[in-house]
């Protein structure tokens, strides 16, 4: 039995088997309309979600299976004190697979411990959120027709931000990519990620503080919204919330072929002036969130179509 916790549990030749499924999927969605009948997800939601929970019930639902679960610890047996081990040895015994989202860092490797079926960490506190790195991973395979040799730029809160943390883990396992890290100095991606992924690797990298400095260079650009939710003081967000906004006076140098991409949800990080632009990824990447979650699930639970 087989979970996915951090995105490093998969091998770069498994997540590229997970991303020709998702590929196949979109093109023959007749074919796997029944893979899953009679299998149930479990979605264990501790902390609020709408697209991660969401697009794994309609991963689910288009595989012919069913759902259940909860979209709140507030509506879970979490307010009466039960663990998180004892909530997975329970759910395990009504599901077939578990996807899990978690406030405290490390809560689905706990559970995944215990668990009597395979666990998905849907995201657990500013750690890791391996399943949005997979879509991210599906979104630059459609969109630039490889995951080798380009540059990204990361921009925004790249030190809560799990979803920049998974994606630069998963993409430093390819060939010829550059990252430029653009962040306040309070929002840097944090030193365990420099000295660990790209010093550890020679991978080559940049920080600076403006996307307009760096635009002409990039291939994607990958913007996350500060969050409110990851501060413990609301002046230090008040202060950092606007600091980039995306829009079209700073794509004024961008390529032509540059992708924009965002793990949602937006709050003004990006211009609703760009919805309508061609390199505007992102809600193109919320689609392929379902498709990768529809592949994930397959893979897990070792159903071949």
């Amino acid at each position: 039995m087989k979970h996915l916790i951090d995105p490093t549990d998969l091998s770069v030749e498994e997540i590229d088997g997970i991303l020709n499924l998702a590929l196949d999927i979109i093109s023959n969605k007749e074919r796997y309309s029944e893979a899953c009948k009679g299998k149930k997800l479990a979605t264990l939601f501790f902390e609020p979600s709408t697209r991660t929970r969401l697009s794994f019930e309609a991963a689910m639902m288009e595989l012919g299976g069913n759902v259940l679960g909860f979209s709140s610890a507030d509506s879970s047996s979490a307010t009466k004190g039960e663990s998180v081990g004892d909530t997975i040895r329970v759910v395990g015994c009504y599901a077939d697979i578990i996807a899990m989202r978690h406030p405290k860092e490390g809560a689905p490797m706990l559970g995944s411990m215990v668990s009597p079926v395979p666990i998905i960490n849907a995201g657990d506190g500013g750690h890791n959120h391996p399943t949005q790195t997979l879509t991210d991973l599906l979104t630059i395979k459609r969109e630039k027709g490889d995951l080798n040799n380009f540059t990204i730029g990361l921009c925004g809160d790249l030190k809560f931000g799990r979803t920049v943390h998974s994606l630069i883990k998963a993409l430093s396992r390819y060939e010829g990519i550059k990252f430029i890290l653009i962040s306040p100095k309070e929002l840097k991606v944090p030193d365990y990620i420099i000295t660990e992924v790209f010093e550890k690797n020679n991978i080559d990298y940049e920080e600076v503080t403006t996307m307009e400095e760096v635009m002409s260079k990039l291939d994607i650009i990958y913007m996350t919204r500060v969050q409110k939710e990851r501060f413990f003081n609301e002046a230090d967000y008040v202060r950092l919330k606007d600091t980039y906004i995306l829009d079209k006076s700073k794509l004024k140098n961008a390529k032509e072929t540059l992708s924009i991409m965002h793990p949602l949800p937006r709050v003004n990080e990006i211009s609703t002036e760009l919805d309508d632009d061609p390199r505007a990824a992102y809600f193109r990447q919320a689609l392929n969130g379902k498709y990768v979650r529809m592949a994930l699930i397959l893979t897990l639970l070792g159903v071949n179509v």
